[in-house]
């Protein structure tokens, strides 16, 4: 088990990829944190915190709690994240600021609750949930693509800051994933991404969450300030 004892925390972690990566963390040995603003949908299985990630408040009293329990934190998962998409033209400053606040802000929130911390422990690993829409850009994603742009920004900024403290920051590129942000999509529309993809499906849940397993992992020991695109080829 590569995470055993680990003290992980999960934001993000009642449905879609947060759940699959509590689930294999867990599987892995570790300790799992599992954090949502819906809280009670997050498996009984690991200990659960009500935590907004645009409240820093929020975010620092629950890494404090978690301080208390176990004395450590030796992962930070940072998967929370909405979508609220609309061309230029049509996007309201409201559906800006919610993906801004949520995708970016909050991942600096949590980020800088835990840095100094891993930094006194001499060790730690915050993995980030970036996007191939935050390399490539896409449609009617401006706001998405910039909080995920930026995602990557903080990788590349705190894998710098903080690798000379024993602590590793990478990121994390999913490609079109089949998840619950995808519910509403129409069917002709999920077709047409899928047949973007070489491998001609949506990933599974479960596949980004072994990637961050692996990341969180001593078998990733040197890598630092990476961008992982798992995507099943659709940028080839």
């Amino acid at each position: 088990m590569r995470l055993k004892n680990k003290i992980c925390i999960v934001t993000g972690a009642a449905q879609g990829i947060g759940a699959a990566t509590c689930k294999r963390f867990a599987e892995e040995g570790a300790i799992v944190v599992g954090c949502d603003r819906r809280a009670e949908l997050v498996s009984e299985a690991y200990e659960r915190h009500d935590v907004d990630v645009t409240d820093r408040v929020a975010v620092d009293m629950m890494v404090a709690e978690v301080l208390r329990q176990h004395g450590r934190i030796d992962v930070l998962v940072n998967n929370a994240g909405i979508t609220k998409d609309a061309r230029l033209v049509k996007m309201t400053l409201q559906q800006f600021d919610a993906v801004i606040d949520v995708n970016l802000r909050g991942v600096f929130h949590c980020a800088q609750a835990v840095a100094q911390t891993m930094i006194e422990q001499g060790a730690g690993v915050i993995l980030n949930a970036s996007s191939v829409v935050g390399i490539y850009g896409n449609f009617g994603q401006t706001n998405y693509a910039a909080a995920k742009f930026g995602v990557i920004g903080f990788t590349k900024t705190w894998s710098r800051e903080l690798g000379p403290k024993g602590v590793r920051v990478n990121a994390v590129a999913p490609g079109f994933v089949d998840t619950p942000i995808l519910s509403t999509i129409p069917e002709k529309v999920l077709q047409h991404m899928k047949d973007q993809v070489p491998l001609g499906r949506l990933a599974r849940p479960e596949e980004i969450a072994s990637v961050y397993a692996f990341l969180a992992s001593d078998d990733a020991s040197y890598i630092n300030g990476a961008v992982i695109e798992v995507s099943g080829g659709m940028t080839v």
